[in-house]
Formats: structure tokens, sequence, C-alpha cells
């Protein structure tokens, strides 16, 4: 599968797409401008962080643009409700960093599981991609169970300058999914 701007679609638990966001709106929400549409949890302030990483990201490498963060779009009412992808394309091991967030006002609705096995999906389709990561602060117990229902398996845990202590989870892209 090549990674392309087009909408990646869920198969499965809620009626979700995942939506590029153009660079031209992350440099503007890198830059503390809001984008209609968007919850301040999503956009600015609360994730004007995540925007800069990004922007900085596809400004040193445009071809980071379609494996980065999109936006978690409910296809029923067309209401943007989190934001999920990767951290980038696959690195030399094959490895892909999975990330996703849902609005707290979104929560507890299946919007991250939908999106969970979006991403699943589309690295498992990928030729390039062997390993899946996601990294989980240990107190997040939510999403630590959503993962260990796909087969997600400790593997370490390391400190990131924004989340503090993260749990590193680990599947083999190859395997069969286990929810």
């Amino acid at each position: 599968m090549d990674i392309t701007e087009t909408p990646w679609t869920s198969r499965g638990s809620a009626p979700v797409e995942l939506v590029q966001v153009p660079a031209k709106q992350i440099h503007a929400m890198a830059g503390g401008s809001a984008v209609a549409g968007l919850s301040p949890f999503l956009g600015v302030p609360e994730s004007r962080w995540l925007w800069q990483i990004r922007s900085a990201q596809i400004s040193a490498d445009p071809i980071d643009h379609p494996w980065i963060t999109r936006l978690i779009v409910d296809t029923t009412t067309g209401t943007t409700v989190g934001l999920a992808g990767f951290h980038g394309p696959p690195d030399d091991r094959g490895m892909v960093e999975i990330g996703y967030r849902v609005d707290p006002a979104w929560q507890r609705r299946g919007y991250a599981r939908a999106a969970l096995e979006i991403l699943i999906f589309v690295a498992q389709t990928h030729p390039r991609v062997r390993v899946l990561r996601a990294t989980i602060s240990p107190d997040n117990a939510a999403s630590i169970a959503l993962v260990a229902q796909y087969g997600f398996r400790v593997v370490g845990e390391q400190w990131d300058e924004q989340d503090g202590l993260e749990t590193i989870y680990e599947i083999d892209a190859a395997a069969p999914l286990s929810t």
C-alpha cells in the first residue's frame, strides 16, 4: 500500500476516517493560529506542541507528511473528534510509531479503537513496515488496555520531553490481530 494524502477509512468499530491535515494548517497551528472546526484540545493551545513538531518535521522532509498526524473525523456527522497517525515513515528497522488522542468530549465512544485499527491496517499493508510501536504513559489505563487487546507487548520504557515516562509497546506488523 502506498501512503498518500487520501483519507484512511475504518473497516469496523466506528465510522471514521483519518484525514490528512494540509501542511498550511499544520504550520498555522504551529505558529499559534486556531483552525476552524478543531477544539482547543486538538489544535491551539493544547496540542500546539504537537503541531510545532510536525511542522518542523515536514519542513525538513516533506515526504513525511502523508504519514504523520491526521484528523479523526466521524463520517456520520463530519465532526473532528481526535488526532491519529504515525510519527513518521518506517525507520531502518521497519518500525513505525503510532499516536492517537481523542478530545475528552468524544472519549469512550470507540474513536480511539477505530483509529488504532486503521493505523494497524495501514501499517500491515505497507511493505516496509515490520514493527508497530505505541508509547503510553503508565497511568493511561484506557490506552494500555486498548493496545493490549491488539497484541502489543511491553518492550521497555523511555523518557519523553513532552509526556514524561512512557512504556514502549510493540507488535510484529505481520502478526494476526488478537482482538
